[in-house]
């Protein structure tokens, strides 16, 4: 079975760099075709996809973002990770991982990201 489990700190000071990592069970991160994505949704807000790997290590991101987001991959540990740097209050949200890059299918838990000092 397909599990997914994020996995960060719950706390990030404003202008600091968000890291969250994503450990995938049950199935390969490199095995054709899946993508793995990075979804967040801010309070009282819908989802928002940020950023995805490719299972060639092909990486993708919403444009807005582009800039400051880095997804990558560990595929020794079968993780992926997310990096999100000069976060701000509008940062806050319940953060995702998922397998799929426009419709998805396996879901992890979410984990709750603050950014305040």
């Amino acid at each position: 079975q397909v599990q997914l489990q994020e996995s960060g700190p719950g706390l990030v000071k404003p202008s600091q760099t968000l890291s969250l990592t994503c450990i995938v069970s049950g199935v390969s991160i490199t095995a054709n075709y899946y993508y793995w994505s990075w979804i967040r949704q801010p309070p009282g807000k819908g989802l928002e996809w940020m950023g995805a790997i490719g299972y060639r290590g092909d990486t993708h991101y919403m444009a807005s973002l582009k800039g400051r987001t880095s997804v990558s991959r560990d595929t020794s540990k079968n993780q992926f990770t997310l990096q999100l740097s000069s976060v701000g209050p509008e940062d806050t949200a319940v953060y995702y991982c998922a397998r799929g890059l426009l419709e998805y299918d396996f879901w992890g838990q979410g984990t709750q990201v603050t950014v305040s000092s």
